[in-house]
């Protein structure tokens, strides 16, 4: 069985064990779950290529965020259980905020980010969910909700300075295979995408069939351009029950 603690940590460490360049070494079963190591074989040399990337980042003394433990956080999760496919754009570029999970910051991080803010406000006119003072998502990863930005890091202070990178074809490929899964009898496996952002909205075409929910991003810069009243939790576990896939508890915690 895959256990995720043996080479990551859910909480920051005060020194980072493997460093990017020691990642770009390991094998992909070492890095990410077994079924999504199966499925980035083919992106397996991309991979190597931005990590190393980043080992060069740093190496010029630029802080990557996020740490090299978390950088593919999001593949920690089996792919199989994935029913819900949450995509944003690149990591938060604030150091401390970015975790590996898109829109998620640390637990104990105060306040939070500001599209995150607007989230829980959805959340709350949609489902009448209170907001919470926290951004800790892995309630929801644990649900099978992907939380995957397009782009995995990003330059501490520089938003978007790690696009066309590589990490598109790496996303890419994994948006494709989440899509593409089966389910016993042949049938597509239940799968509902929640697509926040210009960028997240270019993945459409690797969805195939699936149902898409798109709007624009929660940030404060656009949230009010279609993001609010877009009613995506209701909405996605309305799709899903119509697939057989159940429904997402989307409360949260009080506290992580």
């Amino acid at each position: 069985m895959f256990d995720s603690e043996a080479l990551f940590e859910l909480e920051p460490a005060a020194a980072e064990p493997v460093g990017f360049a020691g990642l770009a070494r390991l094998p992909l079963s070492e890095l990410v779950a077994p079924d999504w190591a199966e499925a980035l074989a083919g992106v397996d040399a991309q991979l190597r290529g931005v990590l190393e990337f980043l080992a060069g980042e740093v190496a010029g003394g630029h802080e990557v965020l996020p740490s090299p433990s978390n950088v593919l956080r999001a593949f920690r999760q089996p792919l199989a259980g994935v029913r819900i496919l949450v995509v944003g754009q690149d990591p938060y570029p604030t150091p401390g905020h970015a975790i590996g999970l898109s829109f998620a910051v640390d637990g104990a991080t105060r306040p939070i980010p500001r599209s995150l803010a607007n989230i829980y406000k959805e959340l709350d006119a949609d489902l009448g969910l209170p907001p919470r003072v926290h951004g800790d998502l892995s309630r929801w990863a644990d649900q099978g909700v992907l939380l995957l930005n397009r782009v995995l890091s990003v330059r501490a202070g520089a938003a978007g300075s790690h696009r066309n990178r590589g990490w598109e074809a790496i996303t890419a490929a994994a948006i494709t295979a989440v899509a593409n899964r089966r389910a016993a009898d042949g049938a597509p496996a239940p799968l509902v995408a929640i697509l926040w952002g210009k960028d997240a909205g270019s993945v459409t075409p690797l969805l195939g069939a699936a149902p898409v929910i798109a709007s624009a991003h929660p940030s404060p810069l656009s949230a009010s351009r279609g993001f609010f009243g877009s009613r995506p939790f209701s909405r996605a576990n309305g799709l899903l029950q119509e697939q057989g896939g159940g429904e997402v508890d989307w409360e949260l915690p009080p506290l992580p």
